[in-house]
């Protein structure tokens, strides 16, 4: 019988001996005795690049130095990881990034939190050694998200691989050669132009400040210092259980409470939740899951509260538009009946009325833009999308002691929220919130469990099968938008026949979102670790809430009764749904 077991192999890392499985890296065989080679282009949950050398190490043997990121272990091997002349080496490179590097360290929005100027303080890089001819590009805006700044561009492609192995998306690519190398879109064509999806996952991977979101930090304070604007804002789900981080707090801290008291010291008029919004969603999305289940028509349901994933199903699965829950996501939800509702409940008017999204997701910045979430004159729902990071430098630009502040609470009508709404801001999460209503319904009975673990702890994608009122109910989860690709050509190929799938085009869901804080010291983005505190966080505040399904949430019950109706009803349709067409990149030359 084969023995599959794994191989251990045996070499030497500056004189101690290490045994590590076959396949290990030097970089990761020297982690295990606490050596932490510098790296720059390397990425835990990317491809292997080897591009920019900074990691190199002296192998016994070897000509050359050698990649510590991209060499495999190998018996005997007896490895330097430094002397003089390597310190010196990494040093020379470091220094002939930087002499191609913008002279702006003091006025980047990276600075304090960019690993190439950790590098040349650590590598001991003191002064500017090489003068000659530098790289120049405009700054590139056109998109509504992301802001691609070519000139601080190191070349790492760490944003190339990001876009087409997690994302699915191939949007970036390394341009031309040598001197003249720019990562671009196809042609260099604009941002806006491409197929682009907004998601920001470019931002958290750059280790500069190449990629970045479009702030709307000014435009918000402005509207903040304006006497005759009434300031709303709404805050996400997942954003509780992040932001907290950007104060040194661990992953994973709750901090709704200091959010909502942070947002008033700012001078926001009212504090809503985003969260109420979830809930309404989850509410019309059950009621329309529930009629496609009877009449057999366009299912599977497609959840469509995330935008990246809604602008990658508009490019790349037109065909499955018809798909698409037509319900408006719960940001657009809530700000509509901000100046709808809450308008004319208060007497309020519209024009003086400016909402602000406090979101994860830096392609919310695109959705607010979109035709079809515009009012009837032509001006936003929603006025302005801040991120996490966005918020905590407005929290810090303010002097507030985040973490010290009392706890405050939600405005009502639209602040009060269930368990339900709180765990939209994981993957799985939807889907949970959408079975704990759709199940109720279906079955005219209470449940007697509210956890659906079988869509919960997602890596990727997976799928359940339960059993709901007498009938087989077959699901997906998937996060990352290759995972999307994988269950939508099953389902194409007729090899899979699901009746509800979420789909969220960012890694862990929301918890990872491309506006989310850059993770602290010893992480990376999309650490599996981060992404789990951050959603045990968002479970935890779930199961302590009273209430815990959607359609139970007593605002919610009222609105209906009040302005909505019922669910489904005309007037949903017209306040809370939408609808989505196919698109096409546009301007290539």
């Amino acid at each position: 019988m084969k023995d599959n077991a794994m191989k251990n192999i045996e070499l030497t890392i500056d004189n101690t001996t290490v045994s590590v499985p076959e396949g290990t890296t030097i970089m990761e065989a020297a982690e295990t005795i606490g050596i932490k080679i510098p790296r720059l282009c390397y990425h835990p949950d990317l491809s292997l690049e080897g591009a920019c050398r900074v990691c190199i190490v002296e192998v016994q043997g070897s000509r050359n130095y050698l990649p510590s990121c991209a060499t495999r272990v190998q018996d005997g091997m007896k490895v330097r990881t430094n002397s003089p002349e390597i310190r010196q080496a990494r040093r020379d490179l470091i220094e002939l990034i930087l002499d191609n590097h913008p002279r702006e360290c003091q006025t980047c929005e990276r600075d304090g939190n960019c690993e190439l100027q950790d590098l040349a303080y650590s590598l001991g890089v003191r002064e500017r050694l090489f003068e000659g001819k530098r790289k120049a590009h405009e700054i590139e805006r056109s998109s509504a998200s992301v802001i691609r700044d070519a000139e601080k561009c190191i070349l790492c492609r760490r944003c190339v691989r990001v876009c087409s192995e997690i994302q699915g998306i191939h949007n970036l690519s390394q341009l031309y050669r040598g001197f003249d190398t720019v990562v671009a879109p196809a042609y260099e064509g604009p941002m806006a132009e491409s197929v682009c999806i907004n998601c920001g996952q470019c931002i958290n991977v750059c280790p500069v400040a190449s990629f970045l979101e479009k702030s709307s930090t000014e435009p918000v304070w402005a509207a903040l210092a304006d006497p005759n604007k009434h300031v709303m804002v709404q805050i996400a789900p997942s954003i509780r259980a992040a932001i907290a981080e950007g104060f040194n707090a661990p992953p994973g801290t709750p901090a709704t409470g200091q959010t909502v008291t942070a947002l008033r010291r700012l001078g926001f008029d009212v504090v809503f939740d985003t969260n109420f919004g979830a809930d309404l969603t989850i509410v019309e999305e059950a009621h329309e899951f529930m009629e496609r289940l009877k009449t057999g028509k366009n299912l599977p349901l497609l959840t469509s509260c995330s935008p990246g994933w809604i602008k990658f199903l508009e490019h790349f699965y037109p065909e499955f538009i018809p798909n698409a829950s037509s319900c408006k996501s719960p940001m657009q939800m809530l700000s509509t009946l901000m100046k709808t509702f809450y308008a004319e409940k208060t007497g309020i008017s519209v024009r003086d009325i400016y909402v602000v999204g406090i979101m994860p997701c830096v392609a919310k910045k695109f959705e607010i833009e979109r035709p079809e979430h515009l009012m009837p004159d032509g001006t936003p729902y929603t006025d302005a999308v801040l991120t996490t990071r966005e918020l905590i430098w407005m929290i810090k630009a303010y002097g507030i002691d985040f973490m010290n502040l009392p706890e405050g609470e939600f405005d009502n009508p639209l602040g009060y929220s269930t368990g339900a709404a709180d765990i939209f801001g994981t993957t799985g999460g939807v889907m949970e919130a959408a079975l704990r209503t759709a199940a109720e319904k279906l079955t005219g009975q209470p449940l007697a469990h509210l956890d659906f673990k079988e869509v919960r702890a997602v890596s990727g994608l997976k799928e359940a099968s339960l059993e709901i009122a007498g009938q087989k109910i077959n699901v997906a989860v998937a996060n990352g938008l290759n995972n999307a690709k994988t269950i939508l050509e099953k389902v194409k190929a007729g090899k899979k026949q699901y009746h509800l799938i979420e789909l969220m085009a960012c890694p862990g869901g929301c918890i990872g979102g491309g506006g989310q804080p850059y993770p602290p010291e010893g992480h990376y983005v999309l650490d599996p670790e981060v992404i789990r505190l951050r959603a045990n966080a968002l479970y935890t505040i779930d199961e302590r809430k009273t209430i815990r399904k959607s359609h139970e949430n007593p605002f919610i019950q009222t609105l209906y009764e009040e302005y909505l109706e019922k669910p489904g009803s005309h007037k949903a349709h017209e306040i809370l749904h939408t609808s989505y067409s196919p698109r096409e990149p546009k301007g290539i030359k």
